[in-house]
């Protein structure tokens, strides 16, 4: 109309179209990462907080690579669920829509685009299971390969000690070489899938043109209808192409799925049941073993067999014994790191089976022989079991465990950063301070598994007579080779093979002079 107050008005309502459009990309844009964000956190936070709650058996089991590698499935289903699946998915449903307009411009010329579903669906049925056969090998590979180095990194004094770096090497370049090989199988196979589909994708619309400009020349069909067609036909085969490439991604999202199933699904050591049960009373610490066995698989010998004893509260008990007697696994059982096979242990004539499980738990200190720091400073990881512990409470912990005088001499103090598993300190520095932080705990009972077996004799001396002060009247586990050390123990159980060989105080079992009196003898003999 040659107006200029129109072109104003079509040009202003055209601008207000472009910034309400960015407006709501962006808002979209950022109504998808918060949603992406959520669901990671939530998944995550479950994920983790299920597998934190799995049995220490569970763990045992599985290398610390595999495990990681199947907590990193997370990223594939996240990857999947707000990628393209569910623009897919609607393209899908609105493709209904489509193939009815189709169907008024012609029914026969319909069926003719649509004849190449078939084959879609085919390629499918035939590529997938060999797909995800691929993945599955692919993902054990790669688990392979990360449990290998993440055992060559944490073992990196042993493998520089021993030159094992070139072995080590070619091992992680085997297995590597394996994950690489699976993986390109997996790339091929896939390539073929997704050029089949766009050929299948090609074909439809060569046939869509010429069974279309056949029906032109006839006369059924005018040139106008069937570049309409055509264009319509577009936003059917098109979202079917990108479903034929979701299956497949589908396929690997369905394989993490699968993998993390494996944490997902493995019954967590505090059942429903146990979280009803009542909470563990204040222990005053008589302990009671009644016929107790213990095996770590189904079949083989009992770790532990049969074993029937009681201590009074207050007890200084040393456990001692050939290398895999059964000592650990003894008292692993009293805080229910371990699930009875038959017997039952009783905690001041509670059945522990009975009672919940964290209530119980955080009644028992527990230092192992190989004492995890974390990374960060000494006095975080002393603090680690009371977070709001003052400086005063820390520094007495410490002096028990005989650590405050070696912490004093480091350049920073309690603030010295041990770096990672402690890897700044020496071996019975790391005990000390693991010592210390189960002291600030300050359980009802205390288990010290080889607890101090890399300290020296006069600092393990003096961690004892402090521990036996801090804890008098409190029932004690001391598990040693160093039989000088538990001289002074209330009793002394000596074990072999599972069982209970021998009972007594010091003196009682030399004059005994069975198997701890000739054990006595000979560490004597070599000092």
């Amino acid at each position: 109309q040659n107006s200029v107050d129109t072109l104003q008005v079509l040009g202003s309502i055209l601008l207000v179209i472009a910034i309400f459009e960015a407006v709501l990309t962006s808002l979209r844009t950022y109504l998808f990462v918060d949603t992406t964000n959520r669901i990671d956190m939530a998944l995550g936070s479950e994920i983790i907080d299920h597998l934190l709650r799995l049995p220490l058996r569970y763990f045992e089991r599985r290398p610390v690579g595999e495990l990681s590698t199947r907590i990193n499935e997370l990223e594939n289903i996240r990857s999947f669920l707000t990628g393209t699946a569910l623009t897919v998915v609607l393209d899908a449903l609105f493709s209904v829509i489509y193939i009815g307009v189709m169907f008024v411009y012609s029914w026969f010329l319909t069926l003719v685009s649509l004849a190449t579903i078939p084959l879609f669906v085919a390629l499918a049925f035939v590529a997938s299971p060999i797909i995800r056969s691929q993945l599955r090998v692919k993902a054990e590979r790669n688990a392979e390969t990360q449990s290998y180095l993440v055992e060559v990194m944490s073992g990196i004094q042993t493998v520089k000690a021993q030159n094992m770096e070139l072995r080590s090497r070619w091992q992680w370049q085997r297995r590597y070489a394996q994950y690489v090989s699976a993986g390109f199988k997996t790339v091929l196979t896939s390539t073929a899938a997704s050029s089949t589909s766009n050929f299948l994708n090609k074909l439809s619309g060569l046939l869509v043109l010429w069974v279309g400009a056949y029906l032109v020349l006839q006369g059924d069909l005018t040139l106008g209808q069937l570049i309409a067609f055509r264009i319509i036909s577009g936003y059917v085969t098109s979202p079917l192409l990108r479903l034929a490439q979701l299956w497949q991604n589908f396929q690997e999202t369905a394989l993490s799925i699968e993998r993390l199933s494996d944490i997902v699904d493995a019954a967590p050591e505090a059942t429903e049941e146990d979280r009803n049960n009542i909470p563990m009373p204040l222990v005053n610490g008589r302990v009671e073993y009644d016929n107790v066995t213990f095996r770590f698989g189904t079949s083989g010998p009992p770790q532990l067999n049969n074993i029937s004893i009681a201590f009074e509260p207050g007890t200084f008990v040393g456990i001692v014994g050939l290398s895999g007697s059964g000592k650990s696994t003894f008292t692993k059982l009293l805080p229910r790191l371990y699930n009875l096979e038959s017997g039952r242990i009783l905690v001041d004539g509670y059945d522990i089976s009975k009672v919940e499980l964290y209530s119980l738990r955080q009644q028992i200190g527990i230092v192992p022989q190989d004492s995890l720091l974390f990374e960060g400073t000494i006095q975080e990881n002393i603090a680690l079991t009371m977070p709001d512990a003052s400086s005063e409470q820390i520094i007495e912990a410490a002096t028990v465990a005989a650590a405050h005088d070696f912490i004093m001499e480091l350049p920073n103090g309690y603030n010295t950063r041990v770096g990672e598993r402690g890897s700044s300190l020496s071996g019975g520095q790391r005990q000390r301070i693991a010592i210390a932080r189960t002291v600030l705990q300050n359980p009802r009972m205390l288990i010290l598994d080889e607890a101090t077996s890399a300290l020296d004799y006069d600092t393990e001396r003096r961690v004892s007579i402090n521990l036996a002060d801090v804890y008098e009247g409190r029932t004690v586990f001391f598990i040693t080779h160093r039989l000088s050390t538990i001289r002074n123990a209330d009793t002394i159980i000596m074990m072999d093979k599972g069982s209970i060989v021998e009972q007594g105080t010091h003196d009682e079992l030399m004059e005994l002079q069975g198997r701890y009196y000739c054990l006595f003898q000979q560490q004597e003999a070599q000092v």
